[in-house]
């Protein structure tokens, strides 16, 4: 049953980039930036909908109340890419912090150039960090929210990953808060196999962690600490005490 729900969520998968590439990339353009952020939205908007109807997740979303009215750097944990999507819509509009080679993919890629993410190259983790530090601040001071997975790629239920420091310091010198968020999207969407899992699918936006007069460290630290202890308690797979991989330049894949 798993496999025809995956094969089925799929099919609507690649239509609606299909769809959606053909009706709205010619469009976007044209936009102001927060007028394409809702446009090109709509198809995460289906997305995460036809995830949950084909694949039978339901969803439990937690904290919506703590998002600021505010630009903010958006620190979560990454296991798939479901919460590429959905933090996307939680509140926009947010400049993502991602790989470079994504901008290649057809019509996906080529929607994602318009939304002015930060396309770092992997390659290159020095200069990476350079432009995140750069761009990030910048983009804060534009008014957009940054998102950043601090554990840098994607890192399955149950294993854990030391967070960087990027994303509290961008947040530290821009004088905007942390917005920490968790969730166990992986555990229904795999993040390296292609069979989804029915089930329910949590997620927890935890208060926004000022950073007027603080360390990026300490603020990394409040962050790390809040979104550990909430996925042991969101997660169906046990959570490790302590994190075993060395720092990693933020770059989500």
């Amino acid at each position: 049953m798993n496999l025809l729900r995956s094969l089925l969520f799929y099919f609507g998968y690649f239509l609606a980039i299909l769809f959606c590439g053909v009706l709205f990339l010619p469009l976007a353009p044209l936009l102001p930036l927060r007028s394409r952020y809702r446009l090109l939205n709509l198809y995460n908007h289906f997305i995460i909908a036809w995830f949950r109807i084909s694949c039978g997740v339901t969803y439990e979303i937690r904290g919506r109340e703590n998002l600021p009215d505010r630009p903010c750097a958006v620190l979560a944990n990454h296991q798939c890419e479901w919460e590429t999507l959905f933090l996307q819509v939680l509140n926009p509009p947010i400049c993502t912090v991602l790989k470079r080679e994504l901008l290649n993919i057809p019509l996906f890629g080529w929607g994602l150039r318009l939304l002015h993410p930060i396309a770092l190259d992997r390659s290159k983790p020095a200069r990476a960090m350079k432009q995140v530090l750069s761009q990030g601040v910048a983009r804060l001071q534009e008014g957009l929210s940054v998102l950043i997975f601090p554990e840098g790629t994607r890192v399955d239920p149950g294993q854990r990953r030391r967070y960087n420091k990027s994303g509290a310091v961008i947040a530290c010198r821009a004088g905007v808060p942390v917005l920490p968020v968790a969730h166990n999207a992986g555990e229904r969407w795999p993040g390296r196999h292609w069979v989804k899992n029915p089930g329910r699918l949590t997620v927890v936006v935890g208060e926004p962690v000022e950073t007027a007069g603080r360390t990026p460290d300490a603020v990394l630290a409040d962050v790390e600490a809040w979104i550990e202890s909430t996925l042991r308690e969101i997660s169906d797979v046990p959570r490790p005490q302590e994190s075993v991989a060395k720092p990693t330049v933020t770059i989500p894949g």
